[in-house]
């Protein structure tokens, strides 16, 4: 095998490691991978610790004992975690999103990769000591910022339906009502999605009154899983709210069709921390 240059060394090094996020890596890997002693990996990855910490892109987390190692956890600055919302609350103030109904216009927000990616290392970072099992989403929109969470927490993504396909397997449904509507329908996850037990994150783009996220929890109780945790990109404001404990990045208090006028304020995440 060849032998690594150091420089190429912590190249590979730090990709190895924000590609396998919260996966714990023995030292004994890397020093077959690079052909060096364990003293020298170690002297390595204090050197990746340091940038890490210094640039707000995570920590290295060591863990002693024979089966120890080192995991790789990524966070996101209080700062940085700020400006992204500041900027989301702006982008969702343009009158253009307005749609009939009152309705806003987030396509485009869901489908930017840099933005939804800093979106889930926002909740990876908010969730990263619950210990999750799974994210779980509702089709669709949802759908992107699940899979950008659950890549930075290095768990799977369980995907609700809101009607059953055969390609699904065997499933678990339910009836719900919408919160804001009281419109009747139903909830569907592959029985195979999930492991019962699971300790479970709802992530979803946009949250009104909660039914959705209230019929989520609800559904996951078949699975006997826990719900650890909320997170949304953007709420409205409820007179009734069907869920309490949650995390939003951007509130949306008024959408007035008639003057085309968008009001938004930063997100629950940001209460009490000005």
């Amino acid at each position: 095998m060849k032998k690594w240059k150091r420089s190429a060394r912590l190249v590979d090094m730090t990709q190895q490691l924000m590609s396998h996020p919260h996966r714990l890596i023995p030292l004994s890997t890397f020093a077959e991978r690079y052909q060096a002693a364990k003293s020298s990996i170690s002297e390595d990855l204090a050197i990746v610790h340091d940038v890490f910490r210094e640039e707000g892109e995570g920590m290295l987390e060591t863990v002693s004992g024979a089966a120890g190692g080192i995991r790789f956890i990524p966070r996101i600055s209080d700062e940085r975690a700020r400006k992204l919302s500041e900027r989301l609350c702006g982008e969702l103030q343009n009158p253009a999103r307005i749609l009939p109904g009152g309705y806003l216009y987030l396509s485009d927000l869901l489908g930017d990769t840099a933005l939804v990616r800093d979106i889930g290392c926002i909740f990876a970072t908010v969730f990263h000591d619950r210990r999750v099992d799974a994210v779980v989403t509702v089709e669709t929109k949802g759908i992107p910022l699940a899979y950008a969470t659950a890549g930075q927490l290095g768990v799977p993504v369980a995907i609700v339906r809101r009607d059953s396909r055969i390609t699904e397997g065997s499933v678990v449904t339910i009836n719900t009502v919408s919160g804001s509507s009281k419109r009747l329908g139903s909830l569907s996850l592959s029985r195979r999605s999930l492991q019962e037990g699971a300790r479970t994150l709802i992530i979803d783009d946009f949250m009104k009154a909660g039914g959705t996220v209230r019929g989520m929890f609800d559904l996951l109780e078949e699975f006997r899983a826990e719900v650890v945790g909320v997170g949304v990109m953007a709420e409205s404001r409820a007179e009734e709210r069907l869920v309490d404990d949650y995390i939003s990045l951007a509130t949306v208090d008024e959408v007035d069709v008639r003057e085309r006028r968008i009001r938004v304020k930063m997100g629950t995440l940001f209460h009490g921390r000005d």
